[in-house]
């Protein structure tokens, strides 16, 4: 089955994933800073359990524990957990889709944290999916709800939907035009943040940004949503109208191509400098200054991060031989 950053179909020039996320808790358990390994592996098995009868929906049952680092951190290179739950801990567990498209944390901040990811921009489907998730979970077990409040979680931010939409956008020319501050300025003061790649305290690696709802309390699902797909349509249109006149200036134009020219015969290549080599290209392709699959990049970006990648070859990789098979993967996929 491919995964969700393999679909081609709707891939944006300038969103390049879309991400629902729901906390939830248990009105029966404490939070899980409260929670010894026992209680934890309650909570886990009762959500694991709601699941087992259902039809249509396949979910592996993974427990952190039992991973080993390197896999670990490559579910959270692939933003399928969160950075901290990537320190496997007993009386924590993960439910994940062949796809990946789904992935539910037990018992990291909170006891349920759903997730969906949808390829390019697709509110709607990444929100139906989650939200058809969360009522099945909601139709089995007691959350915690108040009804004046709304969903309890153990961080305050979170109260209300306990929902958090976000984007994950590329914004070359912005970045580069040192707009981004400003833009960063601007919309926190309409219920939004912009962050890295990787979300708070994170640097935009590859000039890719998250951005995502700040509010969750006195404001709807629907309306939260509706003013983060405004803004990101917004934003993207800012993308686009700097990189016009951005692509028009001959220096640009040669970083544009010494990238391509570098990823096309490239014997070594490492994280770091793929991202930055591709967000040059993904600026070019948008405006056929060069022919780039950009789906592909979009897919390369995934798959071949340090630890994904020597979990994908189930071996330990040195750093020289990581970066030698993800410069091949690369030139590869610039061939067509």
């Amino acid at each position: 089955m491919n995964k969700w950053y393999e679909n081609t179909e709707s891939n944006n020039d300038v969103v390049l994933s879309t991400r629902i996320r729901f906390a939830r808790n248990l009105e029966d358990y404490p939070f899980p800073c409260r929670l010894d390994a026992q209680g934890r592996e309650k909570v886990c098995h009762a959500v694991r359990d709601a699941f087992s009868d259902v039809s249509g929906l396949k979910l592996k049952y993974i427990e952190m524990q039992d991973l080993t680092e390197k896999q670990a951190v490559a579910l959270a290179e692939r933003h399928l957990i969160s950075p901290d739950f990537a320190v496997p801990a007993k009386g924590r567990a993960l439910l994940l889709s062949d796809d990946e498209s789904i992935s539910i944390m037990l018992c990291e901040e909170d006891h349920i944290r759903i997730q969906v990811i949808k390829s390019g921009l697709d509110f709607e489907g990444a929100f139906k999916l989650a939200d058809d998730i969360d009522n099945l979970l909601d139709s089995k077990l007691k959350y915690a709800f108040d009804e004046r409040i709304g969903y309890l979680t153990q961080c305050p931010t979170n109260l209300g939907t306990g929902m958090r939409a976000s984007v994950m956008m590329h914004l070359p020319a912005l970045t580069k035009c040192n707009q981004i501050s400003k833009l960063a300025s601007t919309i926190s003061k309409l219920g939004l943040t912009l962050r890295g790649t990787y979300g708070e305290g994170t640097s935009a690696k590859g000039d890719i940004f998250q951005l995502s709802n700040q509010v969750s309390l006195g404001i709807s699902e629907r309306a939260a949503l509706d003013n983060l797909k405004a803004i990101t349509m917004q934003i993207a249109t800012q993308e686009r109208t700097a990189g016009e006149e951005f692509v028009k200036n001959v220096n640009v134009l040669d970083r544009i191509t010494r990238a391509y020219g570098i990823l096309s015969s490239a014997k070594l290549l490492s994280t770091d400098e793929m991202l930055e080599l591709f967000s040059w290209v993904r600026l070019g392709a948008m405006y056929n200054i060069i022919d780039a699959d950009i789906a592909k990049l979009n897919e390369l970006t995934e798959t071949m991060q340090a630890a994904t990648l020597s979990c994908s070859k189930g071996e330990d990789l040195t750093s020289d031989k990581r970066d030698e098979i993800r410069a091949e993967a690369v030139k590869q996929a610039l061939k067509k």
